[in-house]
């Protein structure tokens, strides 16, 4: 088989690929996959190998469940696939041909099938202050003390909400780390809207006590966890930044050298939507997501979706899901039969069937706060790489815009760099709320080639003929 061609691409080593990647593999199908990073991992496993083999207190500082990505790499290294780290995807056409960039060339790998396993993006979090030097967000910070082993110096300050924040904290407490607090916009009324879900969630108690553990360990740093905040913004103060937040009906403040925000992860549905994969709206997360089937086909034959692209549950349901996925493109392959591809994926439902149990209570906890993703402060900026402003989006509603694909048209809000990543789901809340309707009925930014950036040098040193190896 020619070096340009290959049976399936799979876009993103992280669990869910990996674990995709490793099945086909077993089943003699061939696979190339295409990941931006250094090396495998994904998000959540980022630079596994370098940490468990250089840093010995990382199962105690990082968690067990970080190392498990040891087991998928490694699954991953002695299986015959085509591994391309530093490989940036910038098109996927409907008949399953990938163009991307790696070390200054582009290429096209044309194939069967892609699964793109692009996992999830934290959703942005703009309030007034989030642009400024010293806020960033959480899981950036974390990605930092993975890959480099950076702690941040002087007073840190988490604000949002989610697990994840959570974890991060403790994770930089545990790294000696100064965190000022922990501001939540989890509310009593959160609480009580998980509730009933509790019995549903209690089929996979190890995460709820993950999340007890979570708690204890930041109340033995003697961190402040203030629960029930509103209205917070940050502003700066000299060299450091004053956060402000409503608790209780009263206005508090908590000085930082470092602001880290979090409201949760949403779905990467860049590549879904360019290929024009059917999408539908999760209103309890309030995300889009592509729509599959139980073996994670989209609504286009040829592409199909593992692990958190299509809708968050976390990484060892992703694993499951793109396990899942290698099965039934083997058995489309011809490579097994019905009969197998059924036998060996119903360990695999009921794994995924657990880990996927808390996701509704978790989901009702940690719902996105509304007066942070659909701001109503004029002046906070909702697209970063244009500069474009809350009420300039709200300027272009009132002239007629009904949708983000108008706004963009009026105010570039989308045309960046990031393509709408960061700004996207802002800009669908914010017309949404001035216009009084539902976000489904505003829909999403049309995302265009290249989904990524990609230099005049890269494109001149196009190779469709051999791809680029």
């Amino acid at each position: 088989m020619r070096a340009d061609e290959t049976e399936v691409v799979v876009i993103g080593a992280g669990p869910a690929g990996m674990a995709a990647a490793v099945e086909l593999a077993g089943r003699g199908v061939s696979v190339t996959v295409l990941d931006e990073h250094p090396a495998p991992g994904g998000q959540i496993y980022r630079n596994v190998d370098a940490v468990a083999q250089d840093w010995p207190d990382a199962g105690r500082l990082l968690g067990v469940d970080y190392l498990h990505g040891r087991g998928l790499t490694a699954a991953l290294s002695a299986a015959s696939v085509d591994c391309r780290s530093g490989a940036v995807v910038w098109q996927v056409e409907r008949d399953a041909s990938v163009a991307y960039a790696k070390d200054g060339r582009a290429g096209v790998i044309r194939a069967r099938f892609v699964i793109a396993a692009t996992g999830a993006l934290e959703r942005p979090v703009p309030v007034r202050g989030w642009t400024l030097p010293g806020v960033m967000t959480a899981g950036a910070a974390q990605l930092a003390l993975k890959t480099a082993g950076l702690v941040p110096a002087g007073r840190v300050v988490l604000a949002g909400s989610g697990p994840l924040l959570l974890l991060v904290a403790g994770q930089l407490a545990g790294a000696g780390a100064e965190i000022a607090a922990v501001l939540e916009t989890t509310r009593v009324a959160d609480y009580l809207a998980a509730a009933p879900l509790l019995a549903r969630a209690l089929a996979a108690p190890e995460y709820l006590k993950k999340g007890l553990a979570m708690r204890a360990r930041l109340r033995r740093a003697g961190v402040p966890v203030i629960a029930g905040i509103r209205d917070f913004a940050i502003d700066a103060k000299g060299s450091a930044r004053a956060v402000t937040y409503l608790s209780r009906g009263r206005r508090e403040t908590v000085t930082a050298d470092l602001v880290l925000l979090h409201m949760g992860v949403v779905p990467h549905t860049q590549i879904t939507r360019q290929v024009g994969c059917t999408h539908d709206w999760h209103e309890a997360q309030r995300y889009w997501g592509p729509r599959t089937d139980a073996w994670g086909r989209t609504s286009i034959e040829s592409i199909f979706v593992a692990g958190d692209g299509a809708a968050i549950h976390g990484a060892l349901a992703a694993e499951c899901s793109g396990r899942l996925s290698g099965l039934e493109i083997a058995h489309v392959l011809g490579r097994i039969g019905k009969e197998e591809r059924d036998v060996a994926a119903k360990p695999i439902r009921r794994r995924y069937a657990r880990h996927v149990a808390p996701r509704p209570m978790l989901d009702a906890l940690f719902r996105p706060a509304r007066e942070i993703i659909a701001p109503a402060d004029d002046e906070v900026v909702a697209c970063r790489c244009e500069e474009v402003a809350v009420g300039t989006i709200r300027q272009a509603v009132a002239l007629g815009c009904l949708g983000p694909n108008q706004v963009k048209s009026y105010t570039r809000t989308g045309m960046g760099p990031c393509q709408g990543r960061m700004c996207g789901l802002t800009i669908a809340e914010v017309i949404a709320a001035e216009r009084g309707v539902a976000v489904p009925d505003v829909g999403h930014l049309r995302i265009r080639p290249p989904i990524k950036p990609l230099t005049i040098g890269e494109l001149a040193a196009f190779d469709e003929a051999g791809g680029v190896s």
